[in-house]
This record gives C-alpha cells, sequence and structure tokens, in this order.
C-alpha cells in the first residue's frame, strides 16, 4: 500500500516539476510519468510498454474526432472574427444589463469552441474599445472577460479539460456533463461579472449608474462579419442534436429512424455537424477558406489530443494499482467524497500551472476510487468532474500561461494581475467548490 500511494506521490511531484521548472513539452512530461510509475510499481517492462499503447489509442479513439472537430469551430470562428459577431450580438441583446455581467457573457459563449488564451487575444481589443468609449475601468472589464471565459473552459465539453476527464472516467452520457457544466458554469461567470462590477465600483463608483446605451452603435462599426445567428449555429446546433440524442432513445420503440437520428445525435457526429456549418462563416470572396480552417484546427488539435492520449496511458497505468482495496477500511476517507478530486485537481492546477493537465491528471488517478466515494454511477462521474473542474480554476497566478495572456493583453502589471485575475479565479474556485459540495450532497440524500 505505502509503496502504491508513495508511487502516486513521486509521479505527481515529477508532472508538476516537469511541467513548472524544466522545457520539456507536457507530453514527453506524461509519458515519462507513466513509465517512472509503472518502474516504481516493478511492472515488467513489455507489460509496461502494452498499457501505455492501449491507454494512449483507447484516449484517442474516445476524445480525438471531439476535440479536432471542436478545433475547427473554433478556428473557423476566428479566421471569419465570428468570434467578434457573438461578441457584439451579446453586447447588443444585453445591452441594458451592467457592462461586466455583458462581458462575462461573451466570455460564456464564446470559450465553448474556442480555447480561453486564444478567445481573451480575439475579444481584447474590443474590451479596451468598450472601456474607452464608457470610460469604464479595464481593470473590471478585463475580469469579466477572463473569468467569462475561464468558467465554460475547464467545465463544458468539447474544451479538452472535461472531455478528457469524461473519457477517463468512462461517462456516456456526455449531454447531461454539458447540461451540468453548463449551469454551473453560468454561475460562475456571474460570480465573475460580479467581482468585475466591484472592482469598477472601487475605481470609478460615480461611472456605473447606466447601462451600455452605446452597443446598437457599437455593433454596426468595423469591418463586415458573419452575423450573429450564422456565427452561434456551430455552436447551437451540436447542442441541440446531443440534447436530442438524450431524449430519443426514451420515447418509443427502436426503428430506422431512431437509429438514424442516434446517429446523428452521437458527441462526433453533432460537432462534425457544426464544424461543416462552421464553413458558412466566410464572408469574403476569397477561397481557401476551408484549407486555412483545417490547417489551423489541425494546428491546435495535434498537441492537445497528443497530451490528451499520453495522459490515457498514465490513467492506464494507474489503474492497475487496487487503490480501491487499499482504503476500503479507512472510514475517514469516504467521508471526504467529493472533496478528493477538488484537492488534486486544485494541488496540481496551483502548482503546475496547466488546467487541462491538472484535469487529465486528476481524473486519471481518482478512477479507481469512483465507487469507493460513491461516485461510480452517471452522476456521480459527472459530480467528480465538476469537482476537478473547480479544483483546476483555483488559482490562476504567474506560472499559469493565462494568466500572462490577461495580463499582457490588457496592460496590466503582475501586482494588478494578481489582484484583479487571480482573485477572481480565486473566487470562482470557492464558489464552485460550494455548489458542487451542496449539489452533490442533495443528489446522494435523494438518489443514493
Amino acid at each position: 500500500m505505502l509503496l502504491s500511494l508513495g508511487s502516486i506521490c513521486c509521479v505527481i511531484i515529477w508532472v508538476i516539476v516537469g511541467t513548472s521548472y524544466t522545457k520539456l513539452h507536457p507530453f514527453w512530461v506524461l509519458f515519462s510519468a507513466a513509465l517512472l510509475m509503472a518502474f516504481l510499481l516493478g511492472l515488467d517492462v513489455l507489460i509496461t510498454t502494452q498499457y501505455v499503447v492501449v491507454g494512449f489509442w483507447k484516449a484517442l479513439k474516445s476524445v480525438g474526432l471531439l476535440i479536432l472537430f471542436g478545433t475547427f469551430i473554433g478556428a473557423a470562428l476566428e479566421l471569419s472574427s465570428g468570434a467578434i459577431s457573438l461578441a457584439k450580438g451579446v453586447l447588443k441583446l444585453l445591452h441594458r444589463l451592467p457592462l461586466p455581467y455583458a462581458i462575462s457573457f461573451i466570455g460564456y459563449l464564446v470559450s465553448i469552441p474556442v480555447f480561453c488564451d486564444a478567445a481573451f487575444v480575439i475579444l481584447s481589443q474590443l474590451n479596451k474599445t468598450i472601456s474607452k468609449q464608457t470610460k469604464v475601468s479595464l481593470k473590471g472589464l478585463t475580469v469579466a472577460l477572463s473569468t467569462g471565459l475561464f468558467a465554460p473552459h475547464v467545465l463544458i465539453p468539447p474544451t479538452p479539460g472535461p472531455l478528457v476527464a469524461a473519457a477517463n472516467l468512462e461517462v456516456d452520457n456526455l449531454f447531461l456533463l454539458i447540461l451540468v457544466g453548463s449551469v454551473l458554469a453560468f454561475i460562475l461567470v456571474v460570480v465573475g461579472g460580479v467581482y468585475g462590477h466591484y472592482i469598477i465600483k472601487k475605481d470609478r463608483p460615480e461611472i456605473y449608474t447606466t447601462p451600455l446605451n452605446f452597443a446598437q452603435d457599437f455593433t454596426q462599426k468595423e469591418s463586415p462579419t458573419p452575423n450573429f445567428y450564422r456565427a452561434l449555429t456551430p455552436i447551437l446546433v451540436p447542442i441541440v442534436l446531443m440534447t436530442l440524442g438524450a431524449i430519443v432513445p426514451h420515447i418509443g420503440e427502436e426503428t430506422l429512424m431512431t437509429k438514424v437520428v442516434d446517429f446523428v445525435t452521437m458527441p462526433v457526429t453533432a460537432l462534425a455537424v457544426g464544424a461543416l456549418l462552421s464553413l458558412r462563416l466566410n464572408t469574403t470572396r476569397h477561397g481557401g477558406f476551408f484549407l486555412r480552417v483545417l490547417k489551423k484546427g489541425a494546428l491546435q488539435a495535434f498537441p492537445i489530443v497528443m497530451i490528451t492520449c499520453m495522459g490515457g496511458a498514465l490513467a492506464t497505468v494507474i489503474q492497475t494499482i487496487p487503490l480501491e482495496d487499499y482504503v476500503l477500511h479507512i472510514s475517514t476517507f469516504t467521508g471526504l467524497g467529493i472533496l478528493i478530486p477538488f484537492a488534486i485537481a486544485a494541488l496540481l492546477k496551483t502548482a503546475q500551472g496547466s488546467s487541462t493537465i491538472a484535469i487529465i491528471t486528476t481524473s486519471s488517478i481518482i478512477l479507481p476510487l469512483l465507487p469507493l466515494l460513491n461516485l461510480d454511477s452517471e452522476m456521480g462521474k459527472v459530480w467528480a468532474i465538476m469537482a476537478l473542474g473547480v479544483g483546476s480554476m483555483t488559482v490562476s497566478h504567474a506560472n499559469d500561461s493565462y494568466f500572462w495572456v490577461v495580463a499582457q493583453m490588457s496592460g496590466m502589471n503582475v501586482k494588478e494581475a494578481y489582484r484583479t485575475h487571480t482573485v477572481g479565479t480565486l473566487l470562482q474556485g470557492v464558489v464552485g467548490l460550494i455548489l458542487v459540495y451542496l449539489g452533490h450532497s442533495l443528489w446522494s440524500a435523494y438518489y443514493v
């Protein structure tokens, strides 16, 4: 028992050190972590190779195409300025709301298909323009945008983190994960908006008395972009299809039509439809849009898929440890329940910086513990992913690349970024933990 638990601790330490203090790519860190785990456990070289290959291939089959199609949608929104169109559309629809909440909702919508760091780069100029025209504190709007982008990034598929966690924990109902993640992320986005509101009121208390009245004029400026509803289609249609897929199996007998609908509403097919619809976002007459989307999407997807699959290899090696047998008689362990995935993910996130690596590694570690924690049901797995998702938000600071994107693109120094962005992600993580703990407790009381 001590050897196995010590091996896991050594691997966690290596993942932290390898991703934080060396120049190794996370792929090689996770690969070496899998080999280190196998060596510490005394596994045969041939068996270790088999575990690595099987784990890598299993992860590739589970999430490879999902990540690829998701990055295609994000690339198309970025290259066509569809992300800007979405932002302007949200501003127009929510122009009566206080500014930070409207900005947070922009982040919520855009971050689902577009990675949070890339989305912040795309939208930072829009944020600066709004701040200049309204004379509202840029720091407050920056927090609203950065936290609005961050919550969906760690909680809602098809972003890589929660998608990989679903594969590692063998979640069958991806729609259920999207539904719960969307609700939780929405609440945490509001938390970010509240904190942005607080910063604005603190900086300029006399400014924040009128709604966003300039939105109607502002949305008509700049170069042509896809209209709001066309830009929204590649995001909305896959969600609607997966929703339909969750309903159809429970209606009547199985027929040819239900089989066809079942195929169309599979997550891979639904995202493929979204990727095809994203090609309609090209508003220029120049050709080559498809090739540019294909190139950019593939370049974004490749390193993510490689990291994800190597995380699957590490997970397969870890799963050879009978952790549930070791802790079966430790009564205090089961009482911790949903706090376990949160604590591990928060430790990894805070120590090494990457939310995605924190999610991948944590989901690999906790899989054998799910029965012991009473999280082995479909809904239990969803709660576990929510817990490690909010853990991976806590906190974003100087070893996180997203921290530097937010600081540099908004013109803040390190001290200001710590007092705004870092505190905002800490608030989101703490509130997220409280919500997940309460939600899981209520679910356990009535359904377990």
